[in-house]
């Protein structure tokens, strides 16, 4: 009904960038919060950065100043600028949409992840 599909991870080196994306698709009436969360392993998942309609944006303290999450309502698609990458940023990165479908209720969907690595 509702999909998610991620796309921009890879290996980078530390202080390297990349730049993540996540389209949306389906029914789609309306998305309201469009986010990035990961998750390294043995952590939990983690919040890294929100942007709701309005465009407000919301970052994890270890990301701010380095990561810029932007939103183009048109093509249903949120973006992550990872810039000066550190070692710690290694994780598996998700996408997470709070939308609307036609006829039904608010949902809370996710991608499938797209892997980050960050080493020399």
């Amino acid at each position: 009904q509702v999909q998610l599909v991620e796309s921009g991870g890879g290996l980078v080196q530390p202080g390297g960038s990349l730049r993540l994306s996540c389209a949306a698709s389906g029914s789609i009436f309306s998305i309201y919060d469009m986010g990035w969360y990961r998750q390294a392993p043995g952590k939990q998942r983690e919040l890294v950065a929100v942007t709701t309609s309005g465009s407000s944006t919301n970052y994890a303290d270890s990301v701010k100043g380095r990561f810029t999450i932007s939103r183009d309502n048109a093509k249903n698609t949120v973006y992550l600028q990872m810039n000066s990458l550190k070692p710690e940023d290694t994780a598996v990165y998700y996408c997470n949409a709070v939308l609307r479908v036609l006829g039904g209720m608010p949902l809370n969907s996710w991608g499938q992840g797209t892997q980050v690595t960050v080493s020399s």
